[in-house]
């Protein structure tokens, strides 16, 4: 479990990686910046791990050459995030940069259910109810009384 301070290291940082992508180093993405997903920082806040999401719609290039981009330039990446929190941490973190494939999986969860063909549910006020009791079967007799008694 992470401590308040690894929370509120790691709120910031996912707000000041988001403006750095946007804003500040807008040219190292074409088309659209990764998103952040999560950032967990370890309890010494010496390591900051990033989860990145990266929609891939028109020429934005695919899931791996976002993540070789986005490794290539973490050292600059650093130092722009550096400018941003340099007065309210004393260390920025080491970036280690994860894809995140979560919206991958749910959109392929979702076409897989889509795919389903699930016949409807009978009626219930249909006949064939009738037809379900008649062919139930009878109960067993369990003792030689039962038969004797009916």
């Amino acid at each position: 479990m992470e401590s308040k301070r690894q929370q509120k290291v790691a709120s910031l940082l996912q707000q000041d990686l988001a403006a750095v992508f946007q804003r500040d180093l807008p040219h190292l993405f074409p088309g659209l910046p990764p998103g952040i997903s999560l950032v967990r920082v370890s309890p010494d806040l010496g390591v900051a791990r990033v989860y990145l999401s990266v929609l891939t719609v028109g020429n934005n290039g695919s899931n791996a050459e976002q993540e070789a981009l986005v490794k290539d330039n973490t050292k600059a990446i650093r130092q722009a995030l550096a400018k941003r929190v340099g007065k309210q941490l004393r260390i920025v973190p080491e970036l280690v940069f994860f894809m995140d494939d979560s919206a991958a999986y749910a959109a392929h969860m979702d076409k897989v259910f889509g795919d389903l063909h699930i016949p409807p549910a009978p009626a219930e006020g249909s006949s064939s109810a009738a037809d379900d009791a008649e062919s139930a079967p009878k109960r067993p007799k369990l003792f030689a009384d039962d038969e004797e008694s009916n």
